[in-house]
């Protein structure tokens, strides 16, 4: 039976969208084996579903919203007391923020390939500070009118919320962007290079986070080197280990965690993790951008001498000629 062409894209819709199901509740779940307590309410440092929800929207539009939603309602449901009306309500916040982050970039023109730096500001600002203050309103709303937070407690509830929900778009989206252009690369020099820079990525941020004498600004030697010499393809992969490491010893309390509350510790990580993320996301940026107007410059000199060779006079057979020859009369 030959299944029609109509029959075949619906098919793979619906294999795609439980496929961003699948994602964003197992994401949901890796997130929270780093959960911390925040006057009373469990916040995440790095919430990965806003960012894969954000990709998913910008790889294949709007129609897979349902997806995200059903995601964010088996979460929901699996840290609960089960289905209720207050958890469906910050489902659809976890639902809203990235739509309407993504109609913000695209209402601005971005583009996935990240190889400008509007596209790297628009991200940063449109996509994951501005958008997410919608999912952590609703979300710390919901707990205030519920009754499971006071009004006093609002803010610095709201405030981790919006920062994990942000560093997810920050650390998550840019990478699974760079699946968009992954090609197979070749075997060359770079291999090298590059596995010369995963081994100091991990080494580096095994001291910096776990180290007592507080070096994490030795982190961003390394994003500069992986931004510079591979951009996007190198820079993310690199923040987002940084990031995790990072959220890793500030829930355990060691190296510059260490001594520091609950709320301390969020705060340094939040910072932490934007640093990176921002430079990571807008250096790779820049250097792309360079990179293609480079390559455009060379292309445009390139056909000009083309053309200009192909304009200019040639010499007949017989030598150059100065007009017409008269015989001997």
């Amino acid at each position: 039976m030959i299944l029609s062409e109509k029959t075949r894209r619906r098919a793979v819709l619906v294999l795609q969208m439980l496929g961003i199901t699948a994602v964003y509740y197992g994401s949901a779940q890796l997130g929270l084996l780093r959960q911390v307590e925040v006057q009373g309410s469990i916040v995440t440092p790095l919430w990965p579903p806003s960012g894969i929800a954000l990709a998913s929207l910008l790889y294949l539009g709007l129609r897979v919203w349902p997806a995200i939603a059903a995601g964010a309602l088996l979460t929901v449901v699996s840290i609960s007391d089960g289905f209720t009306p207050w958890g469906v309500a910050v489902a659809a916040g976890s639902v809203l923020a990235p739509v309407c982050s993504f109609l913000a970039l695209r209402s601005v023109g971005f583009r996935m390939q990240l190889d400008r730096l509007r596209d790297g500001v628009a991200l940063v600002f449109l996509g994951a500070l501005g958008g997410m203050i919608i999912s952590a309103t609703i979300g710390t709303g919901v707990q205030v009118l519920s009754d499971s937070l006071s009004a006093s407690q609002f803010w610095p509830v709201w405030a981790a919320w919006w920062a994990g929900d942000a560093m997810g778009v920050l650390m998550v989206t840019p990478l699974l962007l760079v699946l968009h252009k992954l090609r197979r690369p070749e075997v060359d020099d770079r291999w090298m290079e590059a596995l010369a820079l995963a081994v100091v990525a991990a080494a580096t941020t095994v001291v910096a986070t776990r180290s007592s004498l507080s070096m994490i600004y030795l982190l961003f030697p390394v994003l500069v080197w992986a931004a510079l010499r591979f951009q996007l393809a190198g820079s993310a992969p690199c923040a987002l280990l940084m990031s995790v490491m990072a959220i890793i010893a500030g829930t355990d309390g060691v190296g510059p965690f260490a001594g520091h509350s609950v709320l301390e510790v969020m705060l340094n990580l939040c910072v932490l993790n934007g640093c990176v993320a921002l430079t990571a996301l807008l250096l790779a940026a820049i250097v792309t951008e360079h990179n293609n107007i480079r390559y455009e410059t060379e292309l445009a000199c390139e056909e000009l001498a083309a053309l200009v060779e192909e304009l200019a006079p040639r010499p007949s057979a017989g030598g150059w000629s100065d007009g017409p020859r008269g015989g001997h009369g």
